[in-house]
């Protein structure tokens, strides 16, 4: 069984689903709009959650793509992954991109095809994931040279080539 970790969390809008794991053994709770908005061709938005939540010290969630919105649409989570910090106490938002070029159709997240247009998002929409991870604290080791803690592999940057 997976350790289970309290994360306090205040409803702040009305009729707001918490986060949820679809199936047992899912790293990612889907996470839900809390109202509706339009996201027009090449705009960036942020889409309220409804949530507000107190994260233990010593850990983060982050916010990260729903795979079937990435494939079938061109909303993309553009800090992906986001992150939010124990300390932080404001109501959670996704930011969502669309990247279609133009177009006037009004669209929907669970429509197919990648479709142009203006997305709709509607309330109660899965728009992203929520994923828990553990933070440990960096303790910085200043030295002179790198290279005596191993090999520099080099490259870096798609060095590898792509086959």
């Amino acid at each position: 069984m997976s350790k289970e970790v309290d994360v306090l969390v205040e409803v702040c809008r009305e009729d707001i689903e918490l986060p949820q794991y679809a199936n047992l053994g899912d790293a990612g709770m889907d996470v839900r709009a809390a109202t509706d908005i339009d996201i027009n061709p090449g705009e960036t938005v942020a889409i309220p959650t409804g949530l507000k939540v107190a994260i233990p010290v010593g850990y983060e969630i982050q916010v990260r793509p729903r795979s079937g919105i990435s494939l079938k649409t061109p909303l993309r989570l553009v800090n992906s992954p986001g992150t939010i910090d124990s300390g932080y106490r404001d109501e959670v938002c996704v930011i969502m991109h669309n990247s279609s070029k133009d177009g006037k159709e009004i669209c929907s997240v669970s429509d197919k095809g990648n479709k142009q247009g203006i997305y709709r998002v509607k309330k109660g929409d899965r728009i992203a994931q929520f994923v828990l991870n553990e933070v440990p604290v960096i303790k910085w080791q200043k030295v002179a040279d790198v290279s005596c803690d191993g090999i520099n592999r080099g490259g870096g940057f798609g060095s590898s080539g792509i086959k």
